[in-house]
């Protein structure tokens, strides 16, 4: 029986030949991903029923990231929880304040992240490792406590639809707006508990971290993971971050592996696309919306935080002003640092913009950056639900990092190409 990519890693965690769409397995666990907010519930739930043990401290990477640096006393909180857990297990990749980062960043950047192993963590976009041929995927903090505790969880392997990328980008055009264009077409639930595998000759093209951006927002059309396959680009990222583990296992799907469906896509004739409220789904050519004012732009995060995001935005930036507040995150210590050396932080002082700690910040509606009554943003961010980013009544825009970066600079929804 032919198998994707993504049935054929199942089936390797769960030391089986085959398994087929629908099946229930159980499967062992390479790595879990451990963050402030949702793991704090796990240990709590394990230590309810007597249970004070980790699987595997090596295979466990823990690091505030949604609250950090603490924002209030329960935040606060939190990371003394985590932070006592931590150390009491003696887990080996532990990122404490100072060396913490948005987790789905960090983990790649710190070569945590290998083909053909399955990765969990209770945080949604845990499908962003999906880009480097790895079965990835976000689960609750109970499924966080079992996988903590024994090293494996059950899943209903999921069917797998196909996205083909055809075509190039064009000016202005990043991969950004190429999964918002696609959830655009198929909708928050196109996907909904399928394996998202992204092919076409347009990823050739993209560098990983533009990968990472489209296997992030996997989820935000309801897939259980998004998936791309390996090749020179993925072989070239891990030989400069994987530190400890060289060696990895390679999946193709086969060549008549069945798919629920396929969607093909012209990259080539997409424009900048925004989300308008309240729905990633919510995405228009940017000639649609431009002239929409802004109250702030953000650029950071998960999916648009990293130093190659940073970079597009600071071209656009370089000898203007922003005409609104403007907030850089950087995700990572390591991307803070890459961005000051190399002169980024010059840029956007010059141009009037904040810049933060590697935080996940106000991408949550937690601090840095919330939304007031009314107001709206324009952010590179993931998410542009009711209240996402603040206030019930506040408006959130989705948009690449260049289009965010062009925004601030006219206070309204702006096109990118015309600063390129």
């Amino acid at each position: 029986m032919a198998m994707t990519i993504t049935e054929k890693m199942l089936a390797k965690a769960a030391g089986k030949e085959k398994v087929a769409p629908g099946q229930l397995i159980d499967a062992k666990i390479d790595i879990v991903m451990c963050v402030d907010v949702t793991t704090p519930p796990a240990i709590s739930m394990l230590a309810e029923r007597g249970i004070d043990r980790v699987f595997d401290k090596e295979k466990i990477v823990v690091t505030p990231d949604h609250f950090q640096p603490a924002k209030d006393i329960k935040s606060a909180e939190l990371h003394k929880r985590l932070d006592e857990w931590a150390r009491r297990h003696k887990i080996k990749h532990y990122y404490k304040i100072g060396r913490a980062g948005v987790c789905h960043a960090l983990l790649p950047e710190q070569g945590h992240i290998r083909p053909g192993e399955v990765i969990v963590g209770p945080d949604s976009h845990t499908c962003t490792y999906g880009a480097f041929a790895a079965f990835s995927t976000g689960i609750g903090s109970t499924d966080a406590a079992a996988a903590i505790a024994t090293g494996q969880l059950w899943f209903k392997v999921p069917a797998s639809m196909k996205i083909v990328l055809n075509g190039s980008l064009g000016p202005g055009v990043y991969s950004k707006d190429i999964i918002l264009a696609i959830i655009a077409r198929i909708g928050v639930d196109g996907a909904l508990y399928k394996a998202m595998e992204f092919v076409g000759p347009a990823l050739a093209k993209m560098s990983m971290e533009a990968r990472m951006t489209i296997t992030n927002m996997a989820i935000e059309a309801g897939a259980k993971n998004g998936i791309i396959g390996f090749d020179k680009e993925t072989k070239q990222y891990l030989d400069e971050h994987l530190r400890d583990k060289t060696n990895y296992t390679i999946f193709e799907s086969d060549k008549d592996a069945k798919y629920d469906s396929v969607e093909e896509f012209d990259c080539s004739a997409i424009e900048p696309m925004v989300a308008l409220p309240h729905l990633p789904s919510g995405g228009v050519p940017i000639g649609d919306c431009a002239g929409k004012a802004m109250d702030q732009a953000y650029i950071g995060s998960c999916t648009n935080g990293r130093i190659e995001d940073l970079r597009i935005a600071a071209k656009i930036l370089k000898g203007k002003q922003v005409a609104i507040r403007t907030i850089i995150v950087p995700a990572t210590p390591t991307i803070w640092k890459q961005a000051k050396d190399e002169g980024l932080f010059d840029i956007f002082y010059d141009a009037g913009c904040v810049i933060a700690a590697p935080t996940c910040g106000a991408c949550l509606g937690g601090f840095m950056g919330v939304l007031a009554a009314g107001e709206k943003c324009v952010s590179t961010t993931n998410r542009n639900f009711v209240g996402r980013m603040g206030h019930p009544k506040s408006e959130v825009y989705l948009a690449s990092p260049a289009t965010t970066a062009a925004s601030a600079i006219e206070g309204k929804l702006a096109d990118p190409r015309k600063y390129l």
